[in-house]
């Protein structure tokens, strides 16, 4: 199982090691970005064209003509103006009182909606204000907290590095010296094969 980004511990000595050089950085990044070219995603060279019904294509254009939305009838909320007297027939009336049912009921709900905002608003308001401020207060506490952590991580860091670093570069001296050493060793073997075979040529 692939291990996670959040759980995967990169090896790093940022006390003991030295910055890299300009074009070691710059020979990084270039690898990093024929990686990151390799390994993204190919867009496709053309979409396909899109299709609209016909009621998203009205839409469309209204937008573009910036023309308004007149989707929903807005004077059934508002007061109603008496009927004229040469409009009391049934048939002229029946529309005029379901308009008028509409309007009063909105009226009324919103006239009971502003008594219960003008009774208990305030105070609703000055809790939630009081809520945000304590979950804030929680949060900055927290941070804080981990700031405090991370403070602590960083100076145990430096003090395991800073004591460790001569015994590291030692090693890292002794490892060079090492592989020098095995260089030189497999040279002089190399050239000693070589002077035996000669001897041997010169001998037969």
């Amino acid at each position: 199982m692939a291990s996670s980004i959040r759980t995967t511990v990169h090896e790093s000595l940022p006390y003991i090691d030295t910055d890299p050089t300009p074009s070691e950085r710059s020979a990084a990044e270039a690898l990093i970005s024929a990686e990151a070219e390799l390994s993204s995603p190919r867009a496709p060279t053309s979409y396909p064209a899109p299709t609209f019904t016909p009621l998203f294509q009205a839409e469309l254009s209204r937008i573009s003509s910036q023309q308004p939305l007149n989707a929903i009838d807005l004077t059934r909320y508002e007061a109603q103006d008496a009927p004229s007297p040469t409009c009391q027939t049934p048939s002229h009336l029946t529309p005029l009182i379901s308009r008028a049912y509409t309007t009063h009921t909105y009226l009324q709900s919103r006239q009971t909606h502003l008594q219960l905002l003008d009774a208990y608003g305030k105070n609703a308001w000055l809790v939630g204000n009081w809520q945000t401020e304590a979950d804030l207060a929680v949060l900055e506490r927290e941070l804080a907290a981990a700031k405090r952590e991370i403070d602590v991580v960083n100076i145990q860091r430096r003090r395991l590095q800073d004591e460790v670093g001569e015994e590291l570069k030692g090693l890292e001296e002794a490892w060079r010296k090492g592989v020098g050493r095995v260089l030189e060793t497999e040279v002089a073997t190399e050239t000693l094969r070589h002077q035996v075979l000669a001897k041997q040529r010169g001998g037969g």
